[in-house]
């Protein structure tokens, strides 16, 4: 199985900005009204939606930030490397990956407000993941880092911040 075969099978397009190709897979009917969330919304929301999302050696999950939690699920594939820049000032890379006996997360949650990028570990061929977000994701949700801004603020971490949102 190649990269093409599964982004074939599931019917994945590119995903604007950030990268990657996608499809999202469920959108619940249910809707939340604004006033019950902590972040300030504009509209109603639904109260989850979920994707498919691969990576290839060619793209990449460019540096974004969303206002509530993201849940990642590792499906099958190469190894990915991700990025997280947290509001408290912290940085911390991990591996999305099958291998959990080396330190690899087959499940992991972005918390909201954090700055994200990851791109799939060199050699690896593609990554097949999923995401799911409660309320659900919106493409006005979306902002795109900074990246004088996020290299001021986590210097530590600016060759990735570069690399992440060239």
């Amino acid at each position: 199985m190649n990269a093409q075969e599964v982004i074939d099978y599931l019917e994945l397009q590119p995903l604007p900005v950030e990268g990657g190709y996608y499809r999202q897979t469920h959108r619940a009917d249910e809707i939340i009204d604004k006033k019950h969330f902590k972040v300030d919304y504009d509209e109603d929301k639904a109260i989850y939606t979920a994707i498919y999302y691969l990576l290839t050696p060619d793209t990449q999950s460019a540096l974004h930030w969303l206002p509530t939690d993201e849940i990642f699920h590792f499906y099958l594939g190469d190894p990915v490397t991700m990025l997280n820049l947290f509001e408290t000032g912290t940085s911390e890379l991990i591996t999305l990956g099958q291998d959990i006996l080396k330190g690899h997360q087959v499940q992991y949650k972005v918390p909201g407000r954090t700055w994200q990028g990851s791109y799939l570990q060199e050699g690896g061929s593609f990554a097949l993941m999923g995401t799911t977000m409660a309320p659900g994701f919106d493409f006005s949700d979306f902002k795109a880092a900074d990246q004088e801004a996020l290299i001021t603020q986590f210097p530590e971490q600016a060759e990735l911040i570069r690399q992440l949102s060239d």
